[in-house]
């Protein structure tokens, strides 16, 4: 696995930081312009922002002579010039640094949940997306077929989503901002709320949230406050996964601000559900996508010497109780001989660095 070099890390630790700060803009987005207006001899100062179907949407801003008006556009116009440095910032990542883009269609997704308020309500990208981000975060070149996806997933912990008193916008107009064909997917219990969007072309967007105890409530959505009308399905296995997350960049356009999972916690997660999907059909393509993807982050860790951070997650996974552990050996089961060999050196050298005992999940 070849490491990326340091400076495109530096890039990429100065484009987070940059687009990070560029987020708080919230009412005057880059996208937009000001725009001067005329008015019984008077100039106003006017913003137009994409309407999402072709067209644009005024605001009013208020007279060109109020001294903190003009300095607001002065300062937009640093702002749209920091925008065009950090999308050559993205472009020199993906096309020099061996970075990795998301598809148009996953890009415009997050972006337009993100503008909305998904990762600032504790939202965190999970999935192929998400995984996208590791090669970054990590300085590591993963290969393409790994990271295809025709999906995005998104998880909320229940708790988070019933104590912000705050909410998305109506997640059927955000997405549709994108693409006017989305539309919400009954779910499959027949209630009201959906929990997942597909388009025309059928992209899906699902959300997904934490199992509350017993498996009774896996087959209804769970009702999540802060996501604009969505549901969300629980998950076993999920509280693990979105456990401290990380913030970091989508490297679309000029860097999208997202939260997503430890790569750490992907890798031992993946092997989990790897084990539980069935062996048929798009089931088996998922399982062994998982499973690569599982391969791919144990080889990273092994290889950037973050072994302690995996052997910490995996021994919280493992003392879960049994049901983790048949997991967590089903999994690793499907490993190649040597990527089964990779993982235990991972765990061991790990377990040694923080001074615990480890059960490797396999002889």
């Amino acid at each position: 696995m070849k490491t990326i070099d340091l400076m495109y890390q530096t890039m990429l630790a100065e484009l987070a930081q940059r687009s990070l700060d560029a987020a708080w803009t919230a009412d005057f987005p880059p996208e937009g312009r000001f725009t001067p207006v005329t008015v019984k001899a008077r100039r106003y100062w006017y913003f137009d922002i994409p309407d999402g179907h072709g067209g644009r949407a005024r605001r009013y801003v208020g007279p060109a002579d109020d001294p903190e008006i003009s300095e607001r556009v002065a300062d937009f116009q640093v702002q749209r010039d920091d925008l065009r440095a950090r999308r050559r910032l993205v472009s020199t990542l993906t096309r020099e640094g061996g970075m990795i883009a998301p598809d148009k269609m996953s890009g415009d997704v997050v972006e337009a949940l993100a503008n909305g308020g998904l990762f600032r309500l504790r939202g965190v990208l999970i999935g192929t997306v998400a995984f996208q981000c590791y090669a970054g975060l990590l300085g590591v070149r993963l290969p393409m077929a790994a990271v295809l996806t025709g999906d995005a997933d998104i998880a909320q912990d229940y708790a988070i989503s019933h104590e912000v008193e705050d909410s998305l916008p109506p997640i059927v107009d955000l997405l549709q901002s994108v693409d006017p064909t989305f539309r919400p997917v009954p779910h499959r219990s027949g209630a009201a709320a959906s929990s997942a969007f597909v388009s025309g072309s059928g992209y899906r967007v699902e959300f997904l949230t934490s199992n509350r105890g017993s498996d009774d409530y896996i087959d209804q959505p769970a009702k999540m406050p802060a996501l604009g009308g969505a549901g969300a399905d629980p998950l076993r296995f999920l509280d693990f996964l979105i456990r401290d997350p990380i913030r970091t960049i989508l490297l679309h356009k000029s860097g999208v601000p997202v939260t997503v999972p430890a790569p750490e916690r992907y890798a031992v997660h993946k092997l989990i559900v790897a084990s539980r999907r069935r062996t048929d059909g798009q089931s088996a393509v998922k399982r062994d996508k998982d499973v690569r993807q599982a391969a791919l982050l144990f080889e990273a860790l092994q290889q950037t010497r973050r072994t302690s951070d995996l052997a910490l997650v995996y021994n919280e996974a493992w003392e879960r109780g049994a049901g983790w552990q048949e997991g967590i050996r089903a999994g690793a089961g499907m490993l190649t001989a040597d990527e089964r060999n990779r993982l235990r050196d991972c765990l061991q050298t790990g377990a040694s660095e923080i001074g615990e005992e480890i059960t490797v999940p396999f002889r």
